[in-house]
């Protein structure tokens, strides 16, 4: 996994592994006495090599420190602590990082390598804790190291999320300290033949499977041969860039970048820090590339190397009728729930499912049949891609999870076994489908984000590697296969009379994509590429490359032993001003640049002058730069005789010594003829000032041309040169301004032409702006004058306009000032929209990390300038976000909307209703409005609005609450009629809550589903007279229902009850508000329970679909 990676990004998926940039080398002092209690789990007496310490922080939402470290734990016979940012390190996640306690105190030079976790834990549910893991070579330099965007700060300080429980949070951290050598020393290309691929913040999981890919070499050799042309461009063309980083990993010394490829996949950064799914990632390459190949001499080579056949089936059992459907794959999802290796998954595969009863199957002129249906495959591919089911969607908790069972995967597969078992009637059965395993694609971490990297054995040989990313290792087949299968695994013991328990964890890294290759294709597809397989124009290119690597490399090495000299000419001046720059005189990074040793004379770089520009040595006069207080650069003064007696080094250290450069102006003179003549020597009362003329109806600037002045002579002597310069006739009025600077903000002040230069504080280097005096007709110009004409170009602004919903489709551009206001600037873009009412646009802001629209959008009139809009941190963007809003953004932010879902008290529906409201109304309010637009079972039917959380009713919402402080975000808002038995309780009557639930037999605890409700319990009813009315409320059949247990529920623990137990000593509450605590609760023993209805609660999705847009 790449180390160093960009500033931060706000988003949830991430793998973004950054030492804690804000801190100085060594310990920070404890900033606050924060009730932290820390235990090393595991207490072993001799300091072990790996062991976990868990951290619990009391007052969590309450510390009021920047950061905060726990108390120093020892493993490996180190030093550690966690620290943490409780508010982000300035994003708006948790940022945890792991410290090294005594870095100030170690000995120069010191390191250290840990493999490392970070959690923090779910209390409510432990398998939704969230997990994240990395490895670093810790040093003085880098001596903590972690997550700087770990988790969304809104999902950690939600109380009902489970991650703060009275307000405390508990932080653990796994380390295993390895004792590794030199870890960045390591040389891959010259320790296992192979070099890795660069991560470009999140790209992992795409460089595992680039080298999975890569060494596969038939289709390594099918990509060389893909058409490709000189004039193509990488950055442009999937073929072009996938062939040339393929060539970088057969040829380069060291890892190689991915951007190339990933720009001619149409990605943008963001999407580089999105971690994505392999699966997915190959399938969409290998269809575009598939795509690619159409009508070329490789064409087909994908689905020979990859696709295979299955049929589908139906036979019926009592009449002579089958239905069949082939249908092709590139590759096989296996299950890794409740099988136990590859084989168990096939059979699962291959299973009949009876279909019978109320299941049976429509046979055309049969009718209801019963009937077999499975699968059964017609052919396997060469190369077989099996992906394991690691990450399923789990339907209690209505979110992903990750499944890290241990399940096994043989070196060699057989799928002819048992008389060929999984094929068709129809399949060739002379083809041997013998399988050796090829590539094993690992996935470490949990649901939430973690790092992917490969084992392969290029050559089939015995010899593995690991491939992670930069990093390449040899490898055992060990640690390829068996510590690949996932499960758990037990600490050895190295006390065994201290604890008799041995300490058991699970291993967060296991297989999650497999790669087998049949034994009789294996010739063919490991076949031999060479450069003859390479287009010679694609050679040429990257040899090219690669020699101006070399070249860059080869100076970067010798820099400290050259001076870069930048020469600034009267040209650049002509060519950059109005174009490229407006202020000041030159960009010095777009001049011609020298490269001369340090110890040459001055008198080499004349020289070299006048080979590159043809002016002769006694016709040079060079200038020195400075820069000024007002942080302007301006020429100062001409480089003195004695000066260019030394060499190029010394007269660097005196222009500047912070600079490795040496920044010039050359002074040419040129004669009547246009030829350089040589330069009189400069005067003291002469001074040299540059001219700019502005022309208000084209509002261009352009430079002139200098010219040097004596002190105390004064402008009216120079106006008739002046317009000579500019092509105006000699008499023509015009006006002065000194531009004196132009940050934080513009100073461009007239000058008075009756004043002698040295009364105006003219000196060399200043720069005067002219124009045509301003005529009785300047009102028909934008920027009459100078001055205004520089405050229009200062604070210009190009900003790019996305659409809120399509972001990637629609995008138009419009030139604004950084000082518009928030009316002037959503009156241009609905102008651009062809919008008549502006204040129906809403913008939102741009977050320059993550690339994507930030979460908030901008409140009416809430930024007072456009410059206000596009800041991110310290960081200014050129992009806003709008949507066209259905009603004026006022009168929106005086509403409240709300999602309810209403449930219908008689029919078996429910239907979700967006509620508007302003703001001050009251849930009463909602209601009525609600039954405007709802079916009701009877027209005096009351309703109520209840707050709903993973199945359980958590609040009956009174009807003066007002609306305001409602939020839907996470809570499902549900509506529904009160019950005629619930509106006349008797003095004895018990309104109790009813929940649906499992017994998760894994973790031993209760899973909540389906919708809860309420029951009315009269006194001395037993379960028995309850489970009637219940019966008859849900509407179960008979069958399901038998199958029904009941128990009474206290904080989670179930004690199940008989038919003949009276409820209402049970329960003794009479407040509903509270009381999900104890509950009714309908155990279910369908392992697959029915989704259920729920709103808003898949807000985190476990990541974003992969698109390849070119």
């Amino acid at each position: 996994m790449t180390l160093m990676t960009p500033p931060p990004l706000d988003q949830e998926d991430d793998e973004m592994l950054v030492p804690n940039t804000e801190f100085t080398e060594g310990p920070q002092p404890m900033e606050v006495q924060a009730d932290a209690a820390g235990t090393v789990e595991t207490q072993i007496a001799d300091d072990p090599p790996s062991g976990r310490f868990t951290w619990t922080i009391e007052n969590f939402s309450r510390l009021n420190t920047k950061k905060l470290y726990s108390e120093i734990f020892y493993v490996g016979g180190y030093k550690w602590r966690i620290l943490i940012f409780p508010k982000g390190n300035n994003v708006d996640h948790l940022s945890i990082y792991l410290d090294v306690a005594d870095s100030a105190a170690l000995p120069y030079g010191w390191s250290r390598y840990a493999q490392f976790s970070l959690t923090v834990i779910n209390q409510i549910h432990n398998k939704y804790s969230v997990r994240k893991e990395t490895q670093h070579q810790f040093n003085a330099r880098e001596s903590d190291w972690g997550f700087t965007s770990f988790m969304h700060l809104s999902e950690l300080y939600n109380p009902s999320r489970g991650y703060l429980v009275n307000d405390t949070c508990i932080v653990e951290a796994d380390v295993e300290v390895r004792r590794i050598v030199d870890y960045w020393s390591h040389d891959s290309k010259k320790e296992t033949g192979y070099v890795g691929l660069k991560n470009q913040g999140a790209t992992c999981y795409m460089n595992s499977l680039l080298q999975t890919l890569y060494h596969i070499p038939y289709f390594k050799k099918a990509v060389y041969h893909m058409p490709t042309t000189e004039n193509d461009m990488p950055s442009g063309s999937i073929p072009l860039a996938l062939q040339s980083l393929f060539y970088k990993l057969q040829y380069s010394d060291t890892s190689v970048a991915t951007k190339e490829l990933t720009k001619s996949f149409g990605w943008d950064t963001y999407d580089s820090f999105m971690q994505h799914d392999v699966q997915e990632l190959n399938r969409v390459l290998c269809e575009k590339l598939e795509d690619k190949m159409k009508g070329t001499v490789v064409e087909g080579t994908i689905q020979q190397l990859f696709e295979g056949h299955h049929m589908n089936y139906i036979e019926c059992i009592n009449v002579d009728y089958t239905s069949t459907r082939k249908e092709s794959f590139y590759d096989l999802q296996l299950d890794v729930k409740g099988c136990r290796d590859v084989y168990a998954s096939f059979d699962k595969y291959v299973e009949v499912e009876r279909l019978e009863g109320d299941n049976r199957y429509h046979a055309e002129q049969h009718g209801l049949q019963d009937a077999k249906k499975g699968v059964l495959f017609i052919d396997f591919p060469p190369v077989l891609q099996l992906q394991l089911k690691r990450f399923e969607y789990d339907f209690m908790r209505d979110t992903m999870v990750k499944i890290n069972d241990r399940y096994e995967f043989p070196l060699q597969l057989d799928l002819d076994r048992e008389n060929g078992k999984y094929l068709s009637p129809e399949a060739d059965r002379s083809v041997r489908n013998l399988y050796t395993l090829h590539s094993v694609l690992v996935h470490s971490g949990g649901v939430h984000g973690g790092h992917y990297y490969a084992y392969i054995r290029p050559t089939l040989s015995d010899q593995w590697f690991k491939f992670d990313d930069e990093r390449v290792t040899k490898e055992d087949i060990k640690r390829a296969l068996e510590e690949q299968y996932g499960g758990e695994e037990e600490l050895p013991q190295t006390n065994p009379g201290f604890n008799s328990s041995p300490f058991k964890f699970t291993k967060y890294s296991n297989a999650y994509m497999l790669v087998y290759i049949r034994e009789s294709d294996k010739e063919k597809i490991v076949c031999s590429v060479d450069e003859k397989d390479i287009a010679e124009h694609l050679r040429i290119r990257l040899k090219k490359e690669q020699e101006e690597k070399e070249k860059k490399r080869k100076e970067k090495a010798e820099a400290h032993l050259y001076t870069i000299i930048k020469v600034a000419r009267d040209g650049d001046l002509h060519e950059q001003i109005g174009r490229d720059i407006y202020f000041d005189l030159v960009d010095h990074d777009k001049v011609r640049s020298f490269r001369i040793e340090k110890q040459k004379s001055f008198q080499v770089l004349k020289a070299e002058v006048f080979k590159e520009f043809g002016i002769p040595i006694e016709c040079q006069r060079f200038w020195l730069w400075a820069k000024r207080q007002n942080h302007t650069y301006r020429p100062n003064r001409p480089l003195l005789p004695q000066e260019e007696g030394q060499s190029v080094g010394q007269l660097r250290e005196v222009s500047n010594k912070q600079s490795a450069e040496l920044k010039l102006f050359l002074e040419v003179e040129l004669g009547q003829d246009l030829r350089p003549v040589p330069l009189l020597e400069k005067l003291k009362e002469e001074i040299l000032l540059f001219f700019k003329l502005y022309d208000p109806l084209k509002e261009e600037l352009r430079y002139v041309g200098r010219l040097f002045v004596k002190v105390n002579s004064k402008p009216a002597e120079i106006l008739a040169k002046l317009n000579e310069m500019a092509g105006f006739s000699p008499d023509e009025e015009i006006d002065l301004f000194e531009e004196i600077k132009f940050e934080p903000n513009v100073m461009c002040e007239h000058v008075d032409k009756k004043l002698t230069f040295r009364a105006s504080q003219l000196e060399d280097g200043d720069i005067v702006c002219y124009q045509k005096s301003k005529a009785s007709s300047a009102e028909q110009y934008r920027y009459p004058d100078v001055p205004a004409f520089m405050e229009y170009v200062h604070n210009r602004q190009v900003v790019r306009f996305r659409s809120l919903e399509k972001p990637k489709e629609d995008e138009f551009s419009l030139e604004l000032s950084k000082l518009h206001n928030y009316d002037d600037v959503v009156e241009r873009v609905a102008h651009h929209l062809s919008l008549n009412d502006p204040s129906k646009i809403r913008l939102t802001p741009h977050n320059c990390y993550s690339q994507q629209p930030k979460p908030q959008p901008i409140k009416y009139r809430g930024a007072e300038h456009l410059c206000d809009m596009l800041v991110h941190y310290n960081q200014t963007s050129d992009i806003l976000y709008y949507e066209v809003l259905d009603i004026p953004l006022p009168e929106l932010q005086g509403l409240k909307t709300l999602k309810v879902a209403f449930h219908h008290a008689t029919k078996d529906e429910v239907v979700i209703h967006s509620i508007r409201l302003p703001k001050q109304c009251t849930v009463g309010d909602v209601i009525n409005d609600l039954k405007t637009k709802v079916d009701l079972s009877h027209p005096s039917a009351e309703l109520r609005l209840l707050e709903v959380f993973y199945h359980k009713i958590y609040k009956i919402f009174p009807l003066n609450e007002k609306i305001e402080n409602i939020n839907d975000q996470y809570w499902t808002l549900r509506a529904e009629e009160i019950p005629e038995e619930e509106k006349n309780l008797g003095p004895h009557d018990r309104l109790i809550h009813v929940y649906h639930f499992m017994k998760d037999t894994t973790q031993n605890q209760v899973q909540n589903f389906g919708e809860p409700f309420f029951l009315v319990i009269h006194e001395g009813e037993t379960l028995s007279d309850i489970k009637v009315r219940i019966q008859k409320k849900l509407q179960v059949p008979d069958e399901e229902f038998a199958k029904w247990r009941f128990a009474f529920l206290s904080l989670g623990r179930p004690e199940y009850l008989e038919d003949t137990d009276v409820l209402s000593t049970r329960f003794q509450r009479r407040d509903v508000y509270g009381a999900w605590e104890q509950y009714l609760g309908l155990e279910h023993t369908d392992n697959a329970p029915k989704r259920s209805y729920a709103v808003n609660q898949n807000r985190h999705t476990f990541e974003k679909p992969v698109r390849i847009y070119n």
